[in-house]
């Protein structure tokens, strides 16, 4: 017995008894009970409660992001279709800022050349081997294109049409070795002839051949066409780049970069008339001899150029263009 309340069980049990006793004590002293055992309570109920609210709210939102799937994927549909809407009034927000721009320019010309009959017209199609850079726009005989007419932007001469369907026209540019105009210096009043070459027209030049020996024509000089046959006079073509002596020796050639960008054209005009235009004596022959007009185009251009430099000593008043390259087009 004695060695029972040596042990170590004795000592545990009289520490717990009077914890016990402490605890009474001070649960009679406070008022009672309950407070102590509420908080006792707490200690163990309020992780619980903590924990089964966290389960009801993660079940809830999961419940409520499964009823709401239907209404989001309604809400981006809605919102992807007002997305696609934006884009295409974008997109025709920039057709009408286009045709506006295209308007004035044609305006512009109009009031700066009463004379000109213009019809304008889209580059829909480019030959991607054609080193010249011919085209073809959306406008045609319906609309009272003819063939040799001028085709010009607003910013000067572009080429001319060689080919005319109903709703379609081909035009060679003035980087074609077969487009000859003429053509004279604004400073100098020498004149010359525009001409295409297979060396300049990757880099969108072409030439004016056939200057004068003593001419002071020089690098910077405007370059305009002489008028009195296909095109009209004083429309720009280009400036002096180089001059340099021609083959031969008797005469000097200029390179000329046009002011017009040929290789990114998209929108051209052509002139159907134009006070002073040979095409009006051909409009006025008879219906039978219009076949035999029209399939004399090619010699007859082909033997503008010569008579070009013939009329130089006269003044600027003469010019062509070839329907014929001089080499086979790509």
């Amino acid at each position: 017995m004695n060695n029972f309340f040596k042990s170590i069980h004795f000592k545990i049990l009289l520490a717990v008894l009077v914890a016990l006793i402490a605890f009474m004590l001070r649960a009679a002293w406070t008022g009672g009970l309950s407070p102590v055992m509420s908080q006792m309570t707490s200690i163990f109920v309020t992780p619980l409660q903590k924990l089964s609210s966290s389960l009801s709210d993660s079940a809830s939102g999961f419940f409520r992001r499964y009823a709401m799937a239907d209404e989001i994927a309604l809400q981006n549909e809605q919102l992807q279709q007002q997305i696609n809407q934006l884009r295409d009034q974008l997109v025709e927000f920039e057709q009408y800022k286009q045709e506006n721009e295209n308007l004035k320019k044609y305006l512009d010309l109009k009031e700066k050349n009463p004379d000109f009959e213009l019809e304008p017209g889209a580059v829909v199609a480019r030959d991607p081997n054609d080193r010249f850079y011919s085209f073809t726009i959306d406008i045609g005989s319906l609309d009272g294109v003819s063939l040799r007419d001028p085709v010009i932007c607003d910013e000067g001469l572009v080429g001319v049409v060689t080919e005319v369907g109903l709703n379609y026209s081909k035009v060679w540019t003035i980087l074609d070795v077969g487009v000859d105009v003429g053509a004279y210096d604004v400073r100098t009043r020498d004149i010359g002839i525009v001409q295409g070459a297979i060396d300049l027209a990757g880099q969108g030049q072409c030439k004016l051949a056939y200057l004068p020996r003593e001419s002071g024509a020089s690098p910077g000089d405007l370059i305009v066409t002489t008028g009195g046959g296909i095109y009209p006079k004083d429309l720009k073509i280009g400036e002096i780049v180089s001059v340099d002596v021609q083959a031969g020796g008797i005469s000097l050639s200029a390179v000329i970069q046009p002011v017009a960008d040929i290789r990114t054209l998209t929108d051209v005009m052509v002139i159907k008339s134009f006070r002073g235009q040979d095409g009006e004596i051909a409009e006025a022959l008879p219906e039978e001899n219009a076949s035999s007009s029209e399939a004399s185009f090619e010699d007859e251009i082909q033997s503008s150029s010569q008579d070009t430099i013939q009329d130089a000593s006269q003044g600027p008043s003469s010019q062509g263009a070839s329907s014929g390259s001089s080499e086979e087009q790509p």
